[in-house]
């Protein structure tokens, strides 16, 4: 027996409450049922969870159903992440485009059309924004789900969505805190570090947290990376310089903070997931996101360890009694106010929202070489696909005009795609193309100069020839040496808009 005081049977409660795993299938596991009926206090869904928009609300009714209160997230960006369309591609632009047209009320709007939709799916919570300042263009991780690189209108648009998303009912969740925008490693992988002074981060850094905490995001999400000018030993999310200094007391944020998936190599790469699981509840985080395929196992393991360390005084009982307190309050608020703002008609009859793709395109960076080339009109033309590794928060969801072609088949812009030749490549594949021969050629690829075999290859085309067309629809180099035309977005709708620019030239 313990001789917590309160006993153990209200440690565990506490402890249960700042639990979100995630699971396989798309159907409730009972383990994770009875777990829920005993007040656990969030669940994690992602791509795998998820087949159509009918199955995903069954499955948060179940949640639902097991514990009313618990809350539901998902890593909904709008973008190039998405959870909702994770088999097809998102319809929404994403947030680089979005920073790009800088109109914060068109934003704003797109973040309450991801509301509605979270609505009618039965998610509560949503890990979006993205209010890095992507300042480095090598990013390997953030890149398009930034709304670009000045401070100021990474700001203004994570604060604009923040309100949208929040007008619904759904609670917003920006994230990296406190900025993974100028890493050069994915913490998914590894832990990055980011060497810049104080002063520094809140020029740049905390600029986009400031502006949406004032606008009222009722969460925030950790980043796995080192500070070595703040905290030289820990990482943020395990850090209380950065969560309680920086976060609760110089931004005074006082809502819930969320830790970025604890199975990430930048968090639990050295400690393991129960180790870190009671580093971050020590450091301030009040809800820890556990990963995406957790086993019963894993969670009795976990909560083994932070019991064990609220025994040995390294964890004490107020700041648990202070996590499930935010996790609780955060979780009746949204349910609040759910009951008070009722889904508009026009969010209930839409299948999917619609844009004009006309803003998207114009979003677009287009150099002159580009504009000669689209002008010059040619009969026809070859198409080169490049895929490359996606990193695991975009996964392996459809992109580009190749999500757009497949999800609707029958449209004339489908059509006319399909009558081109297409060749795929890949970082694995060798050896010469296999192309038309005096046929113009369009070479499409994401963050094209991050890869080696995509620079070697569009150097090489374009030594051969004069009719090559590079298309980038991620992040560019600065100087845009590999994107003749940048998107800074590969979702569906960015793909949508790409064809019809193409279009212009006829089959």
């Amino acid at each position: 027996m313990t001789g917590l005081i309160g006993g153990e049977s209200l440690v565990r409660t506490h402890i249960r409450a700042t639990l979100m795993p995630g699971f396989v299938g798309t159907v409730l596991p009972g383990w994770l049922r009875q777990r829920l009926q005993d007040g656990l206090g969030a669940v994690c869904l992602f791509g795998q969870n998820i087949e159509s928009i009918a199955q995903l609300r069954e499955l948060t009714d179940s949640i639902r159903d097991a514990n009313p209160l618990a809350v539901i997230a998902i890593d909904e960006e709008g973008g190039d992440v998405t959870r909702l369309y994770f088999s097809s591609g998102s319809p929404y632009p994403g947030n680089a485009i979005l920073g790009r047209i800088d109109d914060v009320g068109y934003t704003e709007e797109v973040g309450r059309l991801v509301g509605w939709e979270l609505r009618k799916a039965g998610c509560t919570l949503t890990f979006a924004p993205d209010a890095d300042v992507n300042s480095n263009p090598d990013n390997p991780v953030i890149g398009v789900r930034s709304f670009g690189v000045d401070p100021a209108r990474v700001g203004r648009h994570s604060a604009a969505w923040v309100r949208g998303v929040q007008s619904t009912g759904v609670a917003a969740c920006p994230k990296h805190f406190p900025g993974h925008g100028d890493t050069a490693l994915d913490s998914h992988l590894a832990m990055p570090v980011v060497d810049l002074p104080p002063a520094t981060l809140r020029e740049r850094e905390l600029v986009p947290f400031r502006a949406a905490i004032t606008a009222g995001a009722k969460a925030i999400m950790t980043s796995h990376i080192l500070l070595p000018q703040v905290d030289p030993e820990n990482p943020a999310t395990l850090s209380s310089r950065v969560l309680g200094g920086l976060l609760r007391t110089e931004l005074g944020f006082s809502g819930v903070i969320v830790s970025d998936a604890l199975d990430m190599k930048g968090a639990s790469g050295v400690l393991g997931i129960p180790g870190a699981a009671v580093a971050a509840l020590a450091a301030g985080c009040d809800l820890l996101c556990i990963g995406t395929e957790n086993t019963p196992a894993q969670l009795d393991q976990i909560e083994a360890e932070v019991l064990a360390a609220v025994d040995a005084g390294t964890l004490t009982e107020a700041r648990l009694a202070e996590a499930a307190g935010r996790v609780h309050r955060l979780a009746a608020g949204i349910t609040d106010e759910t009951l008070n703002i009722p889904l508009p008609d026009a969010a209930l009859a839409a299948p999917e929202p619609g844009f004009d793709t006309g803003r998207i395109i114009a979003s677009f960076a287009v150099n002159e070489h580009a504009k000669l080339w689209l002008a010059a009109t040619p009969e026809t033309f070859s198409v080169v696909r490049l895929d490359t590794v996606t990193n695991i928060a975009v996964g392996a969801a459809p992109w580009g005009p190749f999500a757009e072609v497949a999800a609707h088949p029958e449209s004339d812009l489908a059509a006319a795609w399909r009558a081109r030749p297409l060749v795929g490549r890949t970082v694995d594949d060798s050896g010469a193309l296999e192309l038309p021969a005096r046929t113009p050629v369009v070479v499409i690829g994401k963050d094209n100069h991050r890869h080696p075999f995509i620079r070697d290859l569009v150097d090489a085309l374009r030594a051969d020839r004069r009719d090559v067309l590079v298309v980038d629809m991620g992040w560019p180099s600065d100087e845009l040496t590999y994107a003749d035309i940048a998107t800074f977005g590969a979702s569906r709708l960015a793909g949508r808009a790409l064809l019809e620019l193409l279009a212009a030239v006829p089959a």
